[in-house]
């Protein structure tokens, strides 16, 4: 009877952190992660249309150059957000002309992610300053993107940084960490309670 009760602790202990894990876990991918599908061309080759994409939940203070993000317009159809790479940031001077690269600060981008290499597409040359606490942002599709070169008038094109909902993820190491530590706390909280279980029932002896 004296084993018996170290063990039936050891039961609810190990039940109790594994579901405790578990909920952690799974409180911050709900917080700090969130998922899409892809519903058009904009994004392409990098994000084709059906692809399912995960994001992290981040600050506007936290966006950068070169960021893929989810953001909220009101020019979007259905109020649905849109994915888009940020290409300038407050204070940035942004420019092209047709054909050749993207310019920021005088600098012309690398950018191999841009679909059939082509930097332009059809927009027309254009050569602003991005405003404070705003966004310039171009699809990877250039000649297929409803972006910032098509807004030039209002705020240089740009979108207010706060309009950023989630950054996409280069990789998925940190929600299928937090997806396994949530499975081995169910895991471990279900051992737990069979230990305990099967403590209580050898405390019961064999039934007659």
């Amino acid at each position: 009877m004296n084993d018996r009760r170290p063990r039936r602790l050891a039961g609810r202990l190990t039940a109790a952190a594994g579901l405790a894990a578990a909920a952690c876990a799974v409180a911050l991918l709900a917080t700090g992660y969130t998922s899409a599908v892809v519903g058009g061309e904009a994004m392409e080759p990098t994000y084709p249309r059906g692809d399912r994409v995960f994001f992290e939940r981040v600050d506007a203070s936290e966006v950068r150059r070169g960021d893929v993000v989810l953001h909220g317009t009101e020019g979007a159809p259905d109020g649905r957000p849109l994915l888009r790479r940020v290409i300038g940031t407050g204070g940035d001077h942004v420019s092209q002309i047709p054909g050749g690269p993207v310019t920021v600060n005088g600098r012309p981008l690398t950018e191999p992610y841009v679909k059939d290499g082509d930097p332009s597409g059809t927009a027309p040359a254009y050569d602003v300053v991005v405003p404070e606490g705003r966004l310039f942002l171009l699809g990877d599709h250039r000649a297929n993107s409803n972006d910032s070169r098509f807004s030039l008038a209002a705020q240089a094109g740009s979108i207010p940084a706060t309009a950023v909902r989630a950054r996409a993820l280069d990789s998925h190491t940190g929600p299928a960490l937090l997806a396994l530590t949530a499975l081995l706390g169910l895991l471990a909280a279900a051992g737990g309670l069979t230990r305990e279980w099967a403590s209580r029932r050898s405390r019961r002896g064999p039934a007659r």
